[in-house]
């Protein structure tokens, strides 16, 4: 008597992760160990770089307050210091944002830290 297989569940498991990998291309699409490597490696690629995500954006909000900040006659690491000073809680999310977009704002703020 033969070995009972539950072919059914295995194919369907499957087929869900040759499903997610469409668009990939070579074997990594279609040949099930590549495309299940590719997968998961995708997935670990999706979490490290959610985080350097963060990261990034982080390093360019800096460079574009300090550009601002020079443009207005003070380096970025005095305005931050001199914001801390003051007590006057911004991020630096809204503070690039000011920057790029609201230049007259910006400078109303580096002229009340001076």
């Amino acid at each position: 008597m033969p070995r009972s297989v539950n072919h059914v569940a295995s194919r369907n498991r499957r087929k869900k992760i040759l499903k997610l990998t469409r668009g990939y291309i070579g074997a990594r699409k279609n040949v099930w160990t590549v495309a299940k490597n590719t997968w998961e490696k995708g997935l670990t690629y999706a979490y490290r770089d959610r985080k350097n995500k963060k990261r990034n954006f982080r390093a360019l909000w800096i460079q574009r307050i300090n550009a601002a900040a020079r443009e207005n006659g003070m380096s970025y690491s005095r305005l931050m210091g001199a914001l801390h000073k003051n007590e006057i809680d911004i991020n630096r999310k809204v503070l690039a944002d000011l920057a790029m977009n609201h230049p007259e704002a910006f400078k109303a703020i580096v002229d009340k830290v001076k």
